[in-house]
This record gives C-alpha cells, structure tokens and sequence, in this order.
C-alpha cells in the first residue's frame, strides 16, 4: 500500500515541483498504525505519535510513541530448548498416565498490549512543492509489552500457571531499526502523512528462542507549526 500511494505522489510530482520556501520549525502528528510481528502471529492495531523539531529544512529530530493490541499464538517451536525439552517430557508424562488426548497440539493465545517509545534523526528532500520524502536511517528506542495469556484447555491452563503465575507476563527491552515516508502537503501547516519502520527486538527472551522483526504502518494527519526557517530564492 505504502509502495503504491508512493508511486502516486512521485507520478503526480511533477505538476508542482519546485524547492520548498516554507518550511516550519515544529510539526506534530497522530494517526492509525499497525504493528505487524509475524514470528510470534502477532497482528497489532493501534495509534502512533510524533512530535519533531528541525534544525535545518533538510534535518529533524523527534519523539515517537505508539501504542497497540492484538492476539498472539505461541507454539513449542518458539521456546528455548531447554524449555521445549521440559514441556515434552511434561506433555509425555500426561500422555503415559493417559491424560493427553490424541494428537494433541499444545498451542497458547496471547493478548499483547505493546507501547514503543523512540527517537531519532529524519532527513527530508523537499523538491516538491506538494510532497515531502523522508528517511529515518535510525529508529531506536524502548518497547514495553504486556501479554495476558489465554489458554484453551485444561493442559495449556497449567502451563501457563507455571510460566506466568500471576496471569499476565510483562517485559520492556530496546530495539532497532530504520524507517521513512512522505507527507502531502495541503497547505503550509497541514498534511497526510504516510510512513513504515522496521525494527527488530527480543522481548520475553526468558520464553522466546529468537528475537523478531517487527513491521509498523501508519498514516494520518500532520501539523506544521512555528516560524519558516526556509530561505526563498532571490
């Protein structure tokens, strides 16, 4: 999507190039965003911030917070081996005694609440009139995440009473990456904003063997404020 509303911009561009000679100081934006993690099944809907300051037209520094849910499901695989030895040796112990019904799968739910909080710098050309481009080449900052197990049967119930005994399994640990966008400008002070990040993480890495990539799309408005520090031609 993001690829396809870019190809537009870029089609369209031409009607109205021609160097920026407005450019706020201060720009602000809120908007849908979706966190998208498909090692663990984790689709998240939610709402991204940003507050940014530019230096110089072509340079901004920012604050980025997002917060979002969505259903996971955990599997063995996903486990350290440690941690998958003992969950077999448990699951063929109930299998001796007769407890464990044919073909049984283990499988846990999740509901994961995640909020990120990051900074960075963003670099912008702004050769259109009608559009700026922009890349973050660092994306880096804090993810905290909540998970609340649901378990669907008895068996996955006491498992999760052994690894989450409270009911809910919380963690918070940085994470990296890199992201970018473009704005259509509708007038010097408001725009549609469309951007994507990529980062990677390793949060619960007690319960998960590997870390994860993690995609965030998001799109809504921006605000441009503060005075023009851009130079009009002569």
């Amino acid at each position: 999507m993001m690829l396809l509303m870019l190809a537009i911009v870029l089609l369209l561009a031409p009607t109205a190039s021609g160097q920026q000679t407005y450019v706020t100081q201060f720009d602000a934006y809120g908007g849908y965003a979706f966190l998208n993690s498909p090692h663990v099944n984790l689709f998240e809907p939610g709402f991204a911030a940003q507050f940014g300051f530019r230096p110089r037209t072509w340079y901004s520094a920012g604050f980025d917070y997002s917060i979002s849910s969505g259903e996971l499901s955990l599997t063995p695989d996903l486990l350290p081996n440690a941690l998958q030895q003992q969950l077999g040796a448990s699951l063929a112990g109930l299998a001796a005694k007769g407890l464990l019904p044919p073909g049984y799968k283990l499988a846990v739910n999740a509901h994961s609440r995640t909020q990120t909080f990051a900074v960075g710098p963003q670099l912008a050309y702004r050769h259109f009139q009608r559009a700026t481009l922009f890349l973050r080449p660092v994306f880096a900052g804090a993810i905290y995440e909540v998970a609340t197990p649901k378990p669907g049967d008895a068996i996955a119930a006491g498992i999760v009473k052994q690894l989450a005994p409270s009911g809910t399994k919380t963690d918070v640990t940085w994470f990296l990456g890199f992201g970018g966008g473009f704005d259509i400008n509708l007038s010097h002070h408001f725009a549609i904003r469309t951007q994507a990040d990529f980062v990677y993480d390793h949060l619960f890495n007690d319960l998960l063997q590997d870390g994860r990539f993690t995609t965030r799309f998001s799109i809504g408005p921006a605000f441009n404020f503060g005075k023009n520090i851009a130079h009009p031609p002569q």
